[in-house]
């Protein structure tokens, strides 16, 4: 069967192509389908669990009617569908599909998604959810085991709450550090994104839903992202972004793909030939369908002939393409109707392998261990908290402190999280939400705390503490508050949202002026960054500890206050550069912004803003590469974090031939069980590109403890991508290795030759 569905999928590629050249007949495009076959309840050949997806979609394909394919390619938006063709039981959310009761097809409801069942704007009220960390705080675990515990819980929560698809599976390259929406996203890797998220849908797929990955591709920004053109060459696209998808596709295999809203190299993502039919459909042989994101569909043919299998959330598109539109071109000809038995097919075929036909979606929203699931957002929100700083070791704090100060970022309520189509109202309450008066995320966006309060947190540690709270609105009141402190903590804020891009990665408002005072106040100050991703520091050589906090979620106060006292040992890592100023980065203004700054209502309205173009000139140098090919320092490179604990590597062996692969002891030479996270990095010892992660592991050790480790690197990371063979190629020679604590600090290196060697696309 696996030989059935690569055939299907790489004959519906070779399909398409021959439509576009316009060498098929008419005859053959009006061929009538096969009439369906009649299903019977007890006669559905396809419900048998023991057969293979394929098998089963190809029999279920087989007893549609027209009606019956149509339906499965277009869901609806909730709080917009109208009219006497849209399902009655619409629950509202983002999507869905009806179902089709006389062949046993579920309805297909869609949520959003990664970080937790997301109600964005209270449509459904009092429905609250986990709210996991940000995919930046999950990705600083570089902790897949946890990627997949997080995935199952939120997961469970879908289905409890009537869901069987979560809008899920955010893998964007981080390409700038102001990225909108980077800290959904997990980070500027492609090994560690494509890992991590793959076991994130791994576990939401455990729970017999289907997960999407997204945004496909390169959807690296948000300003105008309903009108850039994303240019960048095909090698440099393999070997990076699609590189990541390509990794958590075959690691997650998610039912669903969500092609992005933005064109890429000239052609908009969700019509796009060369991604949708040539790269994941062919060269990848993904057998699952291609949804778009809500508003990204602009024709009926051509988006069908190049690759999109269902319109999502129709009435946000400026028309509903494959309704009434797609009906007329299968019956004229001018779409064929092999092609609409694929996007069906692809449908079911997603559907059965994710177990979704087999566990139909519940009717009723079921009990949820809130508690339990808790747990698990604040060890997701704990492992990936980053000490950037610790000087003369300030911390952890001793719980025998008198006296502690609390400054800013409304930390005596809450922590702040993320904006957009992530947003979820966590369990425990919204303290405080602020709505937005302008801008293209003013409809459906609001600026939002989850009820974790860092201040109760920290007295709950400190019971014999005098813990005070300051607003941090007045630099002078604050160093005053701060002036006598055992240790003064600033809880300094940046939010950020999809749909619009920060101007600056400054911090807001007069913060850094407040740090600043409240440093030269008490030399014993702690900055805690709850923040979207990088943000400049110019007070950096006058405070003695930082702290990477990320949007931390449902528990983030309380993850904060444990790793502040040491309870926790911090053991995140970086999945994202920070850079010493903006202009280290590859592009240090946002493409665009000036135009939307510029239009009357601030681009609200999103698709009037003049279409350009952004020249993603990196390549596959992003992030960390991008850097050590420019021979820049950054303030903080990838991989980076400090622990309370000391880790030492040796005894390097390395091993070459057909595979690369490293063996190492690491040992804590500390006096605290900690988590560390050895990486590995390859280079052509040519030194024709930069060093590129190939492998890494986290690792758990107590005092004194010593554990031989054994990394192999992936050979696509290795490799470079052959347009003209095409495919991988690892070419013969000389690689050097790096054992690291992160990208600029090698502890261990040596070198191996390696076999030539070529793999598929």
């Amino acid at each position: 069967m696996l030989f059935s569905l690569r055939h299907v999928a790489r004959s519906m590629a070779l399909l398409a192509t021959t439509a576009l050249a316009g060498t098929m007949t008419a005859h053959a495009q009006v061929a009538p389908a096969a009439s369906p076959v009649q299903a019977d309840p007890s006669a559905r050949p396809w419900a048998d669990p023991k057969l293979p997806a394929g098998a089963r979609a190809e029999m279920l394909l087989a007893a549609m009617t027209l009606e019956e394919k149509l339906a499965l390619v277009y869901t609806w938006f909730p709080p917009f569908a109208k009219g006497p063709d849209a399902p009655t039981d619409l629950i509202p959310s983002a999507g869905q599909q009806p179902a089709i009761p006389r062949l046993g097809i579920p309805a297909l409801r869609e949520t959003d998604a990664s970080l937790g069942v997301a109600n964005q704007v209270e449509q459904r009220k009092g429905d609250t959810a986990t709210a996991l960390p940000s995919g930046l705080a999950l990705a600083a675990s570089f902790d897949p085991k946890l990627a997949y515990e997080s995935g199952a819980m939120i997961g469970s929560e879908a289905r409890a709450k009537r869901f069987n698809v979560m809008l899920a599976g955010g893998i964007n390259l981080t390409r700038d550090p102001w990225g909108g929406r980077n800290f959904e996203y997990l980070g500027e890797d492609p090994l560690l994104a494509g890992t991590l998220a793959g076991e994130s849908i791994k576990g939401i797929q455990s729970n017999r839903i289907i997960s999407t990955i997204k945004h496909f591709a390169l959807n690296a920004q948000e300003t105008g992202r309903f009108v850039s053109d994303a240019k960048i060459g095909e090698a440099a696209f393999r070997e990076s972004d699609l590189l990541a998808f390509e990794l958590a596709i075959e690691r997650g295999k998610p039912g669903s793909v969500m092609c992005a809203y933005m064109s890429v190299n000239g052609d908009f993502a969700c019509e796009n030939a060369f991604l949708l039919n040539t790269v994941l459909k062919q060269d990848w042989a993904y057998p699952g369908y291609v949804m778009s994101d809500w508003g990204a569909v602009h024709s009926t043919v051509k988006a069908a002939r190049n690759g999109l299998d269902q319109q999502s959330g129709g009435e946000l598109d400026t028309h509903p393409f494959f309704r009434a539109d797609l009906r007329k071109a299968v019956e004229s000809g001018a779409l064929p109707m092999a092609r609409l038995d694929d996007m069906a097919r692809r449908i079911l075929n997603g559907m059965f392998s994710a177990g979704v036909m087999d566990a139909p979606v519940v009717e009723t929203p079921q009990p949820i261990d809130t508690a339990k699931n808790a747990e698990v957002a604040q060890r997701a929100a704990e492992a990936g908290i980053v000490l950037l700083k610790n000087e003369k070791n300030i911390l952890p704090l001793a719980k025998s402190a008198k006296r502690i100060v609390l400054i800013g970022g409304h930390a005596d309520i809450g922590v702040l999280s993320g904006g957009g189509s992530s947003q979820v109202r966590s369990t425990g309450g919204i303290p405080l939400e602020i709505p937005l008066k302008n801008g293209p995320a003013a409809s459906f966006v609001r600026v939002t705390w989850h009820a974790s309060s860092p201040l109760a947190a920290i007295r709950a540690l400190a019971p014999k503490a005098r813990v005070d709270f300051v607003d941090g609105s007045n630099p002078e009141a604050a160093a005053a508050a701060a002036r006598n402190a055992d240790l003064a903590i600033v809880w300094a804020t940046q939010w950020t949202t999809e749909a619009e891009d920060p101007e600056t990665i400054d911090l807001e408002g007069n913060q850094n002026a407040v740090i600043a005072a409240v440093a030269a106040a008490n030399p014993k100050t702690a900055v805690v960054l709850n923040t979207g991703g990088p943000v400049l520091m110019p007070w950096l050589k006058q405070v003695p500890a930082v702290l990477a906090a990320w949007y931390p979620g449902q528990r983030g106060g309380e993850a904060v206050a444990r790793v502040l006292f040491g309870e926790v040992n911090p053991s995140g890592r970086l999945p994202i550069t920070f850079p010493a100023s903006i202009d280290q980065a590859p592009r240090p203004t946002v493409p665009g912004f000036d135009q939307v700054k510029a239009s009357p209502d601030r681009g609200q309205d999103a698709r009037a803003i003049k279409p350009f173009v952004i020249d993603y000139k990196e390549g596959s140098d992003v992030g960390y590469r991008w850097y050590a090919k420019q021979g820049q320092r950054p303030a903080f490179p990838f991989g980076y974090g400090l622990s309370y604990t000391q880790f030492a590597y040796a005894n390097l062996r390395v091993e070459g031939g057909a595979a690369l692969t490293v063996s190492f002891d690491v040992t804590n030479r500390g006096k605290r069980e900690g988590a560390d996270v050895p990486q590995l990095y390859v280079t052509p010892a040519t030194g024709a590109r930069p060093l590129r992660l190939a492998g890494f592991e986290r690792v758990t050790l107590k005092p004194g403890e010593t554990r031989r480790i054994t990394l192999t690197a992936e050979p696509r990371i290795v490799a470079d991508y052959d347009t003209a063979q095409p495919g991988w190629h690892v070419a013969a020679g000389t690689y050097r290795v790096a054992i690291s604590r992160d990208a600029g600090q090698p502890v261990l290196t040596g070198a191996a030759d390696l076999q030539e060697r070529r793999l598929a696309p």
